[in-house]
Parts: structure tokens; sequence; C-alpha cells
């Protein structure tokens, strides 16, 4: 066929769209043609029983033939006991598989919310007036099977006893209901700290943040000066890059861990830690900055997670003027000291004391060679926004690599330092 008649069928088709065009003449754009979301619900309920220190759940899995096949939970068999449900449930050792029927279904089971962190004190707690525990601990993680791309929709409903009342890192939507959305994750559960009962709240926004603070009534969390010390801090994490729009921060008294702990949008916080310590390192903007970059630590990376959140911490308190440069640079000069004795970072797998802050020694090192490459255009700031932008798990590999990418020069003389060796 010759290249002029092989062009007729275009001009004929030319001719018939102007002919059906509107009479003005103006060209017709296609409709797009998109596939339409795919989604299934998940309900949670959860029913706090204090007379048992348990928690009640029912997972209700609503239009599962729109692409869920099913799920597989990772559970705690002393936590996690009496599963049943519709369809076919399988437990086994530390896995629970649930196949629900077509039409959907249940999946119920009994949570024993009481859990030691050592031999004194407990991490997750439920007493007669309050309870205390990370939503993981409701739900354990998951995976799911499931066929063309299919999400799910997932809200959170309370059952709590009466006068009871809630802080949660979650949208309310209704009394005593929370919608309950990760965008990076395809099936959403409620996760992040949460606080039941009795409770002291003060809520507001701080830095365009909804901040919730609370704590069980008469366990002694001084919320308000939380709260103050927040107001003044987060706007100058703010500049650096988004906070979550929502952040928890619950706490109860001993015999609670006596620390802090981060979580998704959330902190956990001893009612005796002090807002400055003694040293001049804050506990509470140490987990806020934990949340704020969201990053877990992966291979020989924990140093990093946790020195970048000791030396952010300090950076707020010196950046809002909390504190002063000169009692800035005395804390630093403490964990300076603090760290002499640390031959290499990488060879503790959990960072913590004298690994931490000669982490922050480190990376303020880290700061000076991106700003000398860079021609004082970048600086460990640029990292910290690509953490946050990007909250991925933080290796050593991972963390040169945004550096490197930041400066746009290989930093070679810094990340073959002993310290960075697992060899001390």
């Amino acid at each position: 066929m010759s290249p002029t008649r092989r062009s007729w069928p275009g001009v004929l088709l030319a001719g018939i769209l102007l002919l059906a065009g509107p009479a003005t003449g103006t060209a017709q754009t296609p409709d797009v043609v998109t596939t339409p979301e795919i989604t299934y619900d998940v309900d949670y309920e959860v029913r706090i029983v204090p007379t048992e220190r348990s928690a009640r759940v029912t997972i209700r899995i609503t239009e599962p033939s729109n692409g869920l096949l099913s799920l597989r939970f990772r559970h705690d068999p002393e936590r996690h006991v009496g599963f049943s449900g519709d369809g076919d449930v399988l437990v086994e050792d530390q896995w629970v598989a649930w196949t629900p029927p077509k039409l959907g279904g249940r999946l119920r089971y009994t949570v024993r919310i009481d859990h030691l962190r050592n031999a004194e004190s407990y991490d997750s707690r439920s007493t007669r007036h309050w309870a205390l525990l990370r939503g993981d601990a409701l739900v354990p993680p998951a995976s799911v099977r499931t066929d063309r791309m299919a999400h799910s929709v997932s809200k959170l409903r309370l059952r709590l006893p009466e006068g009871w009342s809630a802080v949660l890192p979650y949208e309310r939507v209704a009394d005593g209901l929370y919608a309950i959305d990760n965008p990076r994750r395809r099936f959403d559960r409620p996760v992040g700290w949460m606080l039941f009962g009795r409770l002291g709240v003060v809520r507001e926004r701080v830095a365009g943040t909804r901040i919730a603070i609370g704590g069980p009534v008469g366990q002694g969390m001084r919320r308000k000066d939380q709260l103050a010390l927040l107001r003044w801090t987060l706007p100058a994490l703010r500049e650096i890059a988004p906070l979550p729009e929502r952040i928890a921060i619950v706490g109860a008294a001993d015999p609670m861990w006596r620390g802090g702990l981060s979580g998704p949008n959330s902190a956990y916080l001893h009612a005796s830690l002090p807002l400055i310590s003694e040293d001049g390192t804050s506990p509470l903007l140490h987990e806020m900055v934990h949340v704020w970059m969201g990053a877990r630590s992966g291979a020989d990376g924990d140093w990093i997670v946790e020195g970048l959140a000791e030396l952010y911490s300090l950076e707020a308190l010196v950046r809002s003027r909390t504190i002063s440069k000169r009692r800035h640079e005395r804390t630093l000069e403490g964990l300076e000291r603090k760290g002499r004795g640390v031959r290499s970072v990488v060879a503790t797998p959990r960072a913590s004391g004298a690994v931490t802050a000669r982490a922050v020694g480190l990376l303020r090192e880290l700061d000076e060679e991106i700003r000398s490459v860079s021609d004082d255009t970048r600086s460990l700031d640029d990292v910290v926004r690509e953490i946050v932008r990007s909250p991925e798990e933080l290796s050593l590999v991972r963390f040169r690599e945004l550096c490197e990418k930041v400066t746009g020069s290989r930093l070679t003389d810094f990340f073959s330092r002993r310290e960075l060796s697992r060899v001390p």
C-alpha cells in the first residue's frame, strides 16, 4: 500500500471529527479514561474492659470482593488470645491467617493490655481508671493479599466506660469514631500512642499542627508546661520541613517506664521527665523530632536516627531562643565529653547514652563538611528535609546517598572515618 493511500483513514477521521464538533469550530479534547479507585472497608471496634485489663477487638471487613483476598497478622500469643471469626481463621504460633467470606465478615479477639518493659515498669498499662498503650498492641502488623491494587478505607470505633475520654493521633469524624488513614500504606490499621480514661487533656493548634497532650487525672503530667515549650520551639522545626497534621502526647507516672518513646504522629513520656534536663537536653523535644522525621533505623543507622533527634532538639531550643547560644554551646561541650570513649557508633545496634552523644558530634562535623563542599549553599538541614519528605528506613548507606544527593559531591572523607566502621 502506498503512503498516499495509507493516509486516507486519518484524513477521513479528521473530517468526521470536524463535522461532529461544535458550531464555534473549537476543537474538542477527548475524555480522559481513568481507572476507578478500588477500595474495601475495614472497621475496627475496640472495647476497653478495665476490670479485665483487656481490650476486646473486632475487625469487620466490608466488600472484600473489591480486591481483598486474605490477611495474615503477626501477633504476640501472650497478649492476643481467643481468636474467632467468620470465614477461615487459622492460628499458628505467632501468626493468624484470616480469609473473610466473599460478602464480608468479622474477626474477634482479646488483647491483654498490661506489658512490662523491664522487671519493674510498664510500657502498656491498664487500671480501673485509665489505659495507655500503642495501637500496634490492639491490631498487630499484617500482611495483606489483594488483587487490582485494592486498598482499605479504615475507621476505628471506641467503646469506652462511661466518663472516659481518649487521646489519639487521628481525626475524630464522629463521637467515638476516628478515621485511620496512612497514604503510604494500602492497608491502614491504628498505630501510635493512645490513652483512654478519666483524663486531663489540653488541645491546641501549634505551628499549624493539632496538638493533644493528655494524662490520667492525678498522674502529674504537666500538660500546659509541655504545650508552652512546644509553642516556642515547633515553629523552628517547621522552618526546616513540614510538621505532621496531628501529634498526640500521652504519659503517666509510676509504674510506667521512666523514659520517652515515639510512635507514628505520637509520643509517650513519663510524667516525671523534665522539659529540659540538667545537661541541657530536652526529652520532650527529642521525641518530637523523632515524630517529625518519621524515620526508622536500618542497618548501621540507629546512631543517625538518635543523633539527629538529639541534635535537632537542641537546634529547636537555640533557634527559637528558648535557650541562649552560650548555653547551647555548653550542652554540646557536655555531649562531646560524654561521647569521647566511643570508638564506633555503628557497632552498637541500639544507640543511647555515650553513642548518641558521640553521634551528635559526628553530625555537626558532617554539617561542616556539607557546607564546605557546597560553598555554604547546603547544610544538614537539607538532608533532614529529605528525610522528612521520604521517611524510609534510614541505614548508613541510605544516609550517605541522601547527603551526597544534597551536595552533588562524594563525601568520602567523612564516611570513611573509623568511627563509622564496625571495627572499633
